[in-house]
């Protein structure tokens, strides 16, 4: 029986029968992992594509859309591969390709050459370039110009946005250049696209919607209730079907809300209101990684059921994902703040923050929904006990606004993103008032970093073992490692099984005494997140 391999090899690549099944069983789980492409027509597709399935002998495949496009494929006009999930293997991690997806995804290509992306994460350019072309099948210029072609394709389906204004968003510097590039790619011009019907699109509302992919299963339901009991009142708003918060910056705000895609599609629905095109991508791109929309359930489970602890876990709640945050600064901030208090106390801590030294919109957007978040400038100086804070947690809170703004530790969208996590995390480790536990927990919320892990939590250390006993730090580290590189997920999967175990007898007792100060104090602090 013959074989099917891509003209280029990709290690992303899935092994061509488990493709061949994925393309003829339409299987959701897969969509995104590889792309169908048929020679005959010279289309590529997802493989959960409704149109009938082509004949064998005339397919190929490819670990990504920028693989298909470079070998001059066009995307599929019914099943858009600008819908599907990212291959989230190869976009997270410490990896260089992972890493430099990562600064693609922010837009580094489009203001800077590849030599300031291959200087970002270490590599010489030609090195870089090889990386690519061995594992992806695509130079990082392809990559970049597939993105952004996809992006703008998105847009010019869903919305009713102008050409202009779609042109902006997509990172062109010109409409001319994107017309071009566009009728190149796809050999259609923008306008043709656009005159197909929008059935999101609604004359004078200006509330742009769109999808959001994501592989099944995925539990929308558990990802809101995890943000709900850290939402912020005036800046974000969580009910049981939705999330929503107010966007900046103060000379342009705006506000989002996701929730299901209706009908049972393996999206979320993102209602846009306000932004500047410029920002939509980076927007996006947040979401995505906030909403962990990327992530490959299956190649999670696969590593992490491994462990017995963790089988059951998985089974129970297959589509538990790593819930991140939208802003670096704000995940940060809050960490600082939750140090030694209860979850509640830290959020009352967190919204005093944001009504005393955040900017207060002219007037509210919707209910609940009327501040955003301080920045760095706004944090550097201020006088944090005013609030409540202690005078060692407020030190910390300007020590890192300091940071952020003197260039310390990374600031900015990516956050970090070129850092491997050992990196990131002895960046912040070496800030007055951030230890080991603070700065790995930054790192999963706001890197949304698969493989972060707080070895001292208290709570993950009792967790782990089923007879009662709490295990060392050194003893969870050994235990964890075959939960590489997904342990972020172990330690979701944990504090939420500690918090269902724990509800019925929350407040049966007084938590244990400890022998010291110092430990009660680190006690109460890993408390946090799970309480």
């Amino acid at each position: 029986m013959p074989t099917f391999p891509a003209p280029v090899a990709q290690d992303s690549l899935p092994h061509w029968r488990v493709c061949e099944q994925a393309r003829l069983s339409r299987d959701p789980r897969f969509d995104g992992l590889f792309f169908t492409a048929v020679t005959s027509t010279r289309i590529y597709c997802r493989p959960v594509c409704p149109a009938p399935a082509a004949k064998r002998e005339n397919v190929l495949y490819y670990g990504n859309a920028a693989a298909a496009e470079a070998a001059g494929f066009r995307p599929c006009l019914r099943c858009r591969p600008e819908l599907s999930p990212s291959d989230g293997a190869w976009r997270r991690g410490d990896a260089a390709v992972a890493r430099a997806l990562k600064l693609i995804d922010q837009g580094l290509l489009a203001e800077h050459p590849l030599s300031a992306l291959a200087q970002r994460v270490g590599l010489g350019e030609r090195q870089l370039r090889r990386l690519f072309v061995e594992r992806l099948g695509a130079a990082p210029i392809g990559v970049h110009g597939t993105r952004r072609l996809l992006f703008a394709k998105q847009l010019l389906t869903e919305t009713a946005l102008p050409i202009t204004e779609v042109a902006m968003a997509a990172g062109f510097g010109s409409l001319r250049r994107f017309n071009a590039t566009f009728l190149e790619a796809y050999r259609m011009a923008p306008r043709d696209l656009r005159r197909r019907p929008n059935e999101n699109a609604t004359a004078g509302d200006d509330t742009l919607t769109l999808r959001l992919g994501y592989r099944p299963p995925y539990d929308f339901a558990a990802m809101l209730d995890f943000l709900r009991g850290r939402a912020l009142p005036g800046v974000e708003s969580v009910d049981e079907h939705s999330y929503a918060r107010v966007i900046g910056p103060i000379e342009r705000p705006g506000w989002l809300r996701v929730s299901a895609w209706p009908g049972g599609e393996h999206a979320l629905k993102l209602e846009l209101h306000g932004p500047a095109p410029s920002r939509l991508l980076e927007i996006i791109n947040r979401l995505r990684r906030m909403f962990d929309l990327d992530a490959d359930p299956n190649a999670i489970a696969d590593a992490l059921s491994v462990d017995p602890r963790l089988r059951p876990l998985l089974k129970r709640r297959p589509g538990l994902r790593l819930p991140s945050g939208w802003d670096g600064f704000e995940i940060a901030v809050r960490a600082i703040l939750g140090q030694q208090v209860s979850v509640a106390a830290a959020r009352t801590l967190a919204t005093r923050t944001a009504q005393r030294y955040g900017q207060a919109l002219p007037q509210s957007f919707a209910p609940g929904l009327e501040h955003l978040f301080p920045t760095p400038d706004a944090l550097a100086d201020a006088d944090l006990t005013e609030i409540g804070l202690t005078r060692a947690r407020a030190a910390t809170v300007r020590t890192v606004a300091r940071a952020l703004l003197d260039g310390s530790v990374d600031s900015g969208v990516g956050f970090g993103a070129e850092r491997t996590l050992d990196e990131f995390a002895a960046r912040w480790v070496a800030l007055p008032g951030i230890g080991p536990w603070t700065a790995h927990y930054i790192a999963m919320r706001a890197l949304g970093h698969p493989d972060a892990f707080p070895a001292d939590d208290l709570v993950l250390q009792k967790a782990v073992p089923e007879d009662g006993s709490r295990m060392t730090a050194k003893a969870l580290t050994a235990r964890a490692e075959s939960w590489r590189p997904w342990r972020a997920y172990a330690v979701i999967h944990l504090w939420r099984d500690s918090m269902s175990a724990a509800k019925p007898v929350a407040t049966a007792a007084a938590p244990r005494k400890r022998g010291n100060a110092a430990a009660r104090a680190r006690d109460a602090e890993l408390r946090t997140d799970v309480e």
